[in-house]
This record gives structure tokens, sequence and C-alpha cells, in this order.
């Protein structure tokens, strides 16, 4: 499902034009980007949690060459799913599988 997808859905659902609707979605995006920016943490409850995690330098190897090389320390992002999300993807899953 692409963004273009996400505001067709969201737009047919609610009412508002697909221009409103990607506004919105756009807007979302980048309030999230600008927070993540600062370091903050992001809870939406039933959906998940959006934050920045700090991997620590590491040595890796290059499978082509097998040569060492050194990983630097870096600011990731990090989306941890709810517990109520998960727990809907699975029942979802599996009774399509069922099926």
């Amino acid at each position: 499902m692409t963004k273009a997808d996400i505001v067709d859905v969201i737009a047919s659902s609610t009412g508002l034009t697909k221009v409103e609707t990607e506004a919105v979605v756009n807007g979302f995006m980048e309030t999230v980007i600008d927070a993540m920016k600062r370091g903050e943490h992001i809870e939406l409850r039933g959906f998940g949690t959006f934050k920045v995690v700090k991997r620590a330098q590491r040595v890796a190897r290059n499978p082509k060459t097998n040569e060492e090389v050194i990983v630097p320390e870096q600011y990731v992002p990090v989306l941890k799913m709810s517990k109520d999300f998960k727990e809907a993807v699975n029942e979802s899953v599996m009774e399509d599988e069922g099926e």
C-alpha cells in the first residue's frame, strides 16, 4: 500500500477531498519527522511508539572481501507496534489462513 492508496482510503471514508486528505497525511508525516529530529518520542495509543535509538559503533565485515569495516555510532528511528496492533494483525492473518 502506498501513500496515495492511504489517501484514497481515508478520503473515501471521511468525505474529505483527496487534496485535503493528502495535506493531512503530509502534515502528520512532517510532524513525526520533525519531532524525531528533536529526539522526541511519539506515542499513538493502540498503534505504536515512534522513538529514536542510539546504535553503538560496531565492527562489520564486507562479505565480498572479508575485510573488517567500522560502522560508526548512529541514531536511527524505530517504530514499536502496540500490543493491540500486533494482536489485531495476528488474528486477521490467522483468519485468512483458516479459509
